[in-house]
């Protein structure tokens, strides 16, 4: 449905010729989510920038590295309970939201798996080292990010029919098994 505006008497058009119920409901924080902040819009291999926030945020989840308070310091994520507990919070937390936004987004960009929504990446990059437990130093991240890019982009089987699931599970299901593997 289009709404049009009538035509003043100058003849002058109308500041708002048209307005689309599309851009009227634009899905803001499921697009901010999906693309990751806007990750997903850099031109120039973006499901590579989303794994790279997958890296950064098992990175900050995981480090051994205190953070400081004013006043005290706080172990974040020092014990294996405490990362299983953490590492099992934020996969879920990652794979609900990124289920739904995936699937808002692809539902506002009219397309299946459109290339800016790169929840997806954080998610099975995250998933990856959270899987293996992997400790979070450069090593383990950098080997962690090639090989779930290789896996991710190669879809071996069933990565590949995955794909084919409906809406944002179909988005993000590839992903993750690409983590697994």
């Amino acid at each position: 449905m289009r709404v049009k505006a009538d035509a003043p008497a100058s003849g002058n058009p109308p500041p708002m010729a048209t307005v689309s119920p599309a851009a009227a409901r634009k899905p803001h924080l499921a697009l901010a989510v999906a693309t990751s902040l806007g990750l997903g819009y850099i031109p120039v291999a973006p499901g590579t920038w989303g794994s790279f926030a997958g890296v950064l945020l098992y990175w900050l989840a995981f480090s051994r590295y205190p953070v400081t308070m004013p006043g005290r310091t706080v172990a974040w994520a020092t014990g294996a309970g405490t990362q299983a507990g953490v590492g099992a919070a934020i996969a879920i937390l990652l794979a609900a939201a990124g289920v739904w936004a995936a699937d808002r987004a692809a539902k506002f960009l009219q397309k299946k798996d459109p290339g800016c929504v790169v929840i997806d990446e954080v998610s099975g990059q995250f998933l990856a080292f959270f899987l293996a437990f992997a400790p979070a130093n450069w090593k383990y991240l950098l080997l962690g990010l090639i090989l779930f890019r290789v896996f991710d982009i190669w879809k071996p089987a069933p990565a590949r029919q995955a794909e084919f699931l409906p809406g944002g599970l179909g988005i993000m299901a590839d992903d993750w098994i690409a983590g697994i593997y």
